[in-house]
């Protein structure tokens, strides 16, 4: 890790007053440390941006198991894509309902793709897709 390097920041007033605000509200225990999450923010974002980055994801689907072979047309499609799924977990929330989790690690475009098949079969109540980094290039 680099050394530590102090450096100013001008803001207006009412900005000031608002990030403080934030940071007590978001329990961060100083200005520097909010700062620096936003930043690994920003880095993050585009490193997701840079095609064949490899990327970490979470993957949340909420679906009716009843629904005519469902769960098996999602299971086809996780199965020719095993090489970027690292795991799944699958809940019963309700006599209909499930809650799909998966975790995804590969690039970018390949895990967007896959998302989107997911989210877009026919009987998936809901989807989700987020986002994040391996840390590897993160200080």
């Amino acid at each position: 890790m680099g050394k530590i390097v102090r450096f100013g920041v001008s803001l207006n007033s009412e900005l000031l007053e608002q990030f403080d605000a934030l940071c007590e509200e978001k329990s961060y225990p100083n200005r520097s440390e909010a700062i620096r999450d936003l930043i690994r923010n920003v880095l993050v974002q585009k490193e997701q941006q840079i095609t064949g980055t490899v990327i970490a994801a979470v993957l949340t689907l909420v679906y009716d198991h009843h629904v005519s072979d469902l769960a098996q047309r999602l299971i086809e499609i996780q199965h020719d894509e095993h090489d970027v799924i690292l795991t799944t977990m699958h809940v019963h929330l309700d006599h209909h309902n499930c809650l799909e989790v998966l975790i995804l690690k590969g690039a970018g475009e390949k895990i967007n793709i896959l998302a989107d098949k997911l989210i877009s079969t026919k009987g998936v109540k809901h989807g989700k897709l987020t986002l994040t980094t391996t840390g590897r290039n993160l200080v």
